[in-house]
């Protein structure tokens, strides 16, 4: 593993690396380095939960008895507490030690949708969020039977008011066509009966919390998928598991999010295989997947659309990015198309080319321009408040530069462009000679930027034009 191979694997499974998280790939062969990175991985934040995680439901008791203004009070407060919710997304994002774990997570958030346009319950999403963390290199049927029961998903997908004599459709739906099988392997017949073993399945309002009520239950007999039997939900739920478009079909959706857009079918039905064979072992399959010959052919870097998270946490990330209020980071994310908890449909954000419009790149590129501002204003000097130092992008990653003063803030952000050109022998104003434009280059490009600049501009210039350059959208 080059330098060079290294950032790849880190960026393509993480987000952008510092040179403290490249340096112990580098060295290995690829598969000490998918070994190593997927025994990093955690399966819970070290972002503090928010404040309000153990809070009861604000929904639970009834509100039509309160006057206009103690609803518009409580709605008030669940928007407070939507906005922490996300920031406290962002904030792990942009400190975790284990970002392959954020990225997993992101993917199964928008693989099993729920949102909190129609959801309204910060608790409820907060849960869920900690429920996909947990399970995110876990195992496929374990977290599809978890995730199938949380009051989340049985709100957006409307589970909660599924009953016999009137079996509500779309969770059996959806959880064919968008989390197991995909369309084209199920009936609208398989759908009915399906509907019909998920009844009984409900929420306990008070508390938000899953309960079977069997008096609800549908008893008679249901056929789904040519099997026949008095099946529950659970027992459907392992009817699709054991359909072999199961693996195909996650694996897939796997490969356009790690490997290309585009996937090599024999490669892609080896991974399915050896997933469905460990009984679906998700790290099983990514370890699959990420020794494939495609994912380090060389062709393919530079072939994927970063995320809104990914652009914005890969940028706090690689250039120890200071901020004032995490909020900062998701009003980011959200100005640039990825409101956290809220994506668009039920078949999620689509990704890939979607990221990018003419609205979206300029909001990108206007998002670098304020970095340099905020260099500006380090240059100027001046030692930034306490309050501000305390929530330093880098303070849960690098204890030894959040007890360095932090310089004057432009809008809430920090960046110390001298400190971080340093590490390449560089100031701001210094021409960089032909080697140190290619280590900059390599540094924050997947590939030859679209726009090459010509020699004799200074660092300053130069890094902000390959931030500019279309190639930083890609990884």
């Amino acid at each position: 593993m080059t330098p060079d191979d290294a950032r790849y694997l880190l960026t393509r499974t993480g987000y952008a690396p510092d040179a403290r998280e490249l340096a112990p790939f580098v060295g290995l062969t690829r598969a000490q380095a998918v070994d190593r990175l997927l025994a990093q991985a955690r399966r819970t934040a070290v972002t503090p939960a928010p404040v309000w995680a153990q809070d009861p439901p604000l929904y639970g008791p009834a509100t039509k008895n309160m006057t206009a203004d103690e609803r518009r009070a409580l709605n008030e407060r669940r928007n407070r507490m939507a906005a922490s919710l996300s920031a406290w997304w962002a904030q792990e994002m942009a400190t975790t030690p284990s970002p392959l774990t954020e990225r997993m997570t992101m993917f199964w958030h928008n693989h099993f949708v729920s949102s909190g346009d129609k959801v309204r319950e910060p608790v409820v999403l907060y849960r869920q969020n900690v429920l996909l963390r947990a399970n995110a290199l876990g195992n496929f049927g374990t977290m599809l039977h978890e995730v199938s029961k949380d009051p989340a998903m049985l709100i957006y997908l409307d589970g909660d008011g599924n009953r016999k004599g009137r079996p509500n459709e779309n969770f059996a739906r959806e959880v064919m066509e968008l989390f197991t099988l995909g369309e084209g392997h199920y009936t609208e017949q398989d759908v009915r009966e399906a509907a019909r073993a998920y009844t009984g399945w409900s929420i306990e309002r008070t508390t938000m919390t899953f309960v079977w009520r069997p008096n609800v239950h549908d008893t008679g007999e249901k056929t789904v998928l040519g099997r026949t039997g008095d099946f529950d939900g659970d027992q459907v739920l392992d009817i699709l598991l054991a359909h072999p478009e199961t693996a195909t079909f996650v694996v897939g959706k796997l490969w356009r999010e790690f490997v290309s857009p585009v996937p090599d079918t024999a490669q892609l039905g080896r991974v399915a295989n050896a997933f469905r064979a460990s009984g679906y072992d998700i790290r099983v399959a990514m370890r699959a997947l990420l020794l494939t010959p495609t994912f380090w052919d060389m062709r393919v870097r530079g072939t994927l659309v970063k995320s809104p998270s990914e652009f914005v946490t890969d940028t706090v990330r690689e250039f120890d990015i200071g901020y004032d209020d995490p909020q900062l980071l998701a009003q980011q994310m959200r100005v640039l198309g990825q409101d956290l908890f809220r994506p668009p449909n039920v078949k999620g954000w689509p990704g890939g080319d979607a990221w990018i419009d003419s609205t979206t790149l300029l909001a990108r590129k206007q998002f670098v321009e304020r970095m340099f501002r905020a260099t500006e204003s380090a240059n100027a000097g001046g030692p930034s408040s306490m309050s501000s130092m305390q929530t330093y992008a880098g303070v849960q990653r690098t204890a030894l530069r959040a007890a360095q003063p932090m310089p004057r803030t432009v809008a809430g952000v920090r960046f110390d462009l001298s400190r971080w050109l340093g590490s390449y022998a560089l100031g701001p104003v210094d021409v960089p000679d032909v080697a140190a434009r290619e280590a900059l280059q390599r540094a924050v490009l997947p590939l030859a930027p679209a726009a090459p600049q010509a020699p004799g501009v200074n660092s300053a210039a130069f890094l902000q034009a390959l931030l500019m350059d279309p190639a930083y959208q890609l990884k």
